[in-house]
């Protein structure tokens, strides 16, 4: 997967609580283990009505937010089933972080490992994010996880905490393949010692 090291871009207001992995990506769509494809059917619910229209009203319609790369949401993001499809739909339409109050663990876990960063904030901090967004595509963020700082449109910095583990995996492109290739001479290397032992 790719690097993430630091990551300048809109930030979309997506003011909604316990929003769940059906809503983000409904099951009706889940027919590929492929990674991409997804991104046309995010939010699809909400994006679009019953005829297949977009909402203008729901706010990744808005021409401001169409190439948002930052999403900031509300409680408890990511509920419901424990489908991956719902990180890879983000990934997919151009969403490469999502900062909220928390998130649902298997969620949380599942965009981490598909190289997606999440980071929890007080209440107070996201909904000042969220001010900032509602201004557009003027309101780009800054998101350096290297110094695990968010810089708001008027320069504040907002320091955030994340797993030591979770950051050097993103910082260095590590998926759950990548980090057991690195141990590929030592698990060759068990291989080679059990050949010359009798089965148990």
């Amino acid at each position: 997967m790719d690097k993430f090291t630091t990551l300048t871009g809109v930030a979309a207001p997506l003011d909604l609580i316990n929003v769940d992995t059906d809503m983000i990506i409904p099951a009706r769509f889940l027919k590929s283990i492929k990674r991409t494809g997804f991104g046309k059917d995010l939010f699809y619910t909400l994006r679009f009505d019953e005829s297949g229209n977009e909402r203008e009203e729901f706010v990744l319609n808005k021409s401001a937010y169409r190439n948002a790369e930052v999403l900031i949401g509300g409680k408890n993001f990511g509920c419901g089933s424990s489908r991956e499809h719902a990180p890879w739909a983000l990934m997919d339409f151009g969403i490469k972080c999502v900062i909220a109050p928390d998130f649902a663990d298997i969620f949380y876990n599942n965009s981490f490992k598909n190289g997606m960063l999440l980071i929890k904030l007080p209440q107070e901090q996201v909904d000042q994010l969220m001010e900032d967004a509602k201004n557009g595509a003027n309101a780009t963020v800054t998101v350096d996880l290297e110094a695990q700082e968010i810089h708001r449109p008027d320069g504040e910095v907002i320091k955030f905490d994340i797993d030591p583990f979770k950051k050097h995996c993103l910082l260095n492109g590590l998926d759950d393949i990548s980090l057991t290739l690195q141990k590929e001479n030592k698990i060759a290397g068990f291989e080679e010692a059990r050949k010359s032992q009798p089965w148990l």
